[in-house]
């Protein structure tokens, strides 16, 4: 069986990883119902959770965005032997309403260690799914980094 290719990591003269990631709505209102909001603190900061909560209780879409998100912008990242840092992905709402991420901690080094500066994030949902595309904000190369690579 033939190898699949394997892209390349970030930090490359024009080079990006673009991650995606999609939730069922219908999943994350099971684990809610199952759960409740307790199992969501893991995964969300209090901010995060702040920012998806109505009058009466959380917003299942709301939520199912944020989620995807994080692990589009985890993608992006393309490391491996890592788990998801859910807490240092943090995506809140900016003054305008589109989302924005901060990376902190794990998530901040991992990114650092990908030659991405910051990950710019698109959210969309409908009754059934959320979706998230994030793309890396690649940190600007030293002028002395060679930017060809040698296998």
């Amino acid at each position: 069986m033939p190898a699949r290719p394997v892209a390349p990591p970030a930090g490359g003269l024009g080079w990006a990883n673009l991650g995606m990631d999609i939730v069922s709505v219908n999943r994350v209102r099971r684990l809610l119902d199952q759960y409740g909001e307790r199992f969501f603190e893991r995964m969300l900061t209090p901010g995060e959770l702040a920012d998806c909560r109505t009058s009466t209780g959380l917003d299942v879409l709301s939520l199912c965005g944020r989620i995807a998100a994080k692990e589009a912008a985890f993608k992006t990242l393309r490391v491996r032997g890592r788990f998801l840092p859910w807490p240092d992905i943090v995506v809140r709402r900016s003054d305008g309403g589109w989302p924005l991420v901060e990376l902190r901690g794990a998530a901040a080094e991992m990114a650092s260690g990908s030659g991405i500066a910051e990950i710019t994030v698109s959210i969309s949902h409908d009754v059934d799914y959320a979706v998230a595309v994030a793309a890396p904000v690649l940190a600007q190369m030293p002028a002395n980094t060679p930017t060809t690579r040698t296998t």
